[in-house]
């Protein structure tokens, strides 16, 4: 017999400090408590990829009208493209709504009726110009790739309440994928388990999930019982191989997935009136509306995160209007205005509305200038969020970009701070929910990051 393997002081003090990272990743996802009571159980991010111009949605501002044409006095614009012009009007007429008196413009003439319900942060800004580096601070928190991501710190903190689902959820718009892809729902530096899956809308929900013809479910069973004892042996001879722990669970997690994931995102099971409520029924809302309400279904059955992405590839095909805004922007509002309002309304009737925080967001805005004579640039100077649900207050209004939408100039607000308040509303205090790497105990909000109270309930 081989004498045993004695650890090193490193790797002592490793297991010491952090437990043995080849732990199941059962024990990973397992449910666990929060800092304090949460607001929230569940996530649901409505990303629309490319950049959405407030001016035109959320943010009404006059005086574009007035000074058409014109310069900013006193500012200089160094747009990230070419054919810059004067100011830009909305194309849009705003009108009010609700008891707040809330301005929303005629692009969303559905989620408008909503707005009681829903906190608007006109005041957004952050970092980077591009796409990609904003796409990252806005999933991770940092500009760069390699960081973990929101989803994966709300399963890293609070693991998950169905053992046969993932606790992270991706769908991406069928024409594509964003900008730096599978690192906007990475796991960044933790383990592999807290990584999002990513859905298809139509089919098996991922790829391969169904076993070949002759594969007995016996035969998977004795293989998947093979595969994990010739594992588990490797995992106590090289017991920080976070990466192989994570694998063998994801082997039986995908085991249990054949049959719950199928009946999770099975949207052809629901009534008419509830399809008709999504727009499944319409051509022009049918993908969303699919994917909006698989995400109810998937929040109803313990998820704590489910992304949804609108706008995928480049150019038209997202949000981003570098050339005609009105066509751009009147497909992709018209694409989710009716789903967006029909998962509030859904939530809101079967008691889930309380318990799930909708966070309606881009990775910036556009600027107040033509690009093209058609279209806007972006912005990462002022833009707008909205967040619904989960302990948020609705029918507020924080912040202020200047009289033409160029910049966050009054209760100016970081992405950090976005985090932060998400993590709170989620049971969290954002400076406690660490996890130690390269030294240092990191974190989604970095540094910086204050909950933005005014909008909490």
């Amino acid at each position: 017999m081989s004498p045993k393997r004695l650890w090193s002081r490193r790797e002592l003090l490793m297991a010491a400090g952090g437990g043995i990272p080849g732990l199941a990743l059962a024990n990973m996802l397992g449910p666990k408590a929060p800092h304090f009571p949460a607001k929230a159980k569940s996530v649901i991010s409505i990303f629309c990829y490319g950049g959405v111009s407030q001016m035109d949605t959320f943010d009404p501002k006059p005086m574009l009208k007035q000074r058409a044409g014109e310069t900013i006095p006193g500012k200089k614009i160094v747009p990230s493209q070419g054919s810059p012009g004067g100011l830009m009007p909305a194309l849009w007429e705003f009108k009010k709504y609700g008891q707040s008196g809330m301005d929303v413009s005629t692009l969303f003439p559905h989620v408008a009726q909503k707005v009681d319900e829903i906190a608007f942060i006109r005041s957004m800004h952050c970092t980077s110009n591009d796409h990609g580096p904003a796409l990252y601070q806005m999933n991770t928190g940092f500009i760069q790739a390699g960081y973990p991501s929101m989803g994966s710190w709300l399963t890293y903190g609070l693991g998950t309440e169905n053992q046969n689902l993932p606790a992270f959820v991706v769908f991406t718009d069928p024409r594509g994928g964003p900008i730096g892809g599978a690192p906007n729902w990475g796991n960044g530096f933790m383990p592999a388990a807290y990584q999002g899956t990513p859905f298809r809308p139509t089919g098996n929900p991922i790829v391969d999930l169904r076993p070949p013809k002759d594969m007995t479910d016996q035969r998977q069973r004795r293989w998947l019982d093979f595969v994990g004892k010739m594992n588990q042996d490797h995992i106590e001879r090289n017991p920080f191989d976070t990466e192989l722990s994570a694998r063998i669970e994801s082997y039986e997690l995908a085991y249990r997935m054949q049959t719950s994931a199928t009946e999770a995102v099975d949207v052809d099971i629901e009534s008419a009136a509830t399809k008709q409520l999504y727009g499944i029924t319409e051509k022009r809302t049918e993908y969303f509306g699919r994917q909006a309400l698989m995400a109810r279904r998937l929040v109803e059955r313990g998820v704590r995160f489910v992304q949804l992405y609108s706008g995928g590839g480049n150019f038209g095909d997202s949000w981003d209007a570098h050339w005609d805004l009105k066509e751009n922007h009147e497909e992709h509002c018209g694409e989710t205005d009716k789903p967006i309002a029909g998962l509030m309304t859904d939530l809101k009737a079967r008691g889930l509305l309380d318990s799930t925080l909708i966070i309606w967001h881009g990775e910036f805005g556009r600027l107040p200038i033509s690009q093209r004579m058609s279209g806007r640039d972006h912005n990462p100077q002022g833009f707008t969020v909205w967040m619904a649900g989960g302990g948020v207050k609705g029918g507020t209004c924080i912040g202020a970009t200047d009289e033409f939408g160029l910049e966050a100039i009054e209760d100016r607000k970081s992405v950090n701070d976005l985090h932060a308040t998400m993590l709170h509303l989620m049971g969290f205090d954002h400076t406690r929910l660490t996890y130690p790497h390269n030294g240092r105990n990191m974190r989604l909000t970095d540094v910086e990051g204050e909950v933005i109270k005014k909008i909490v309930a």
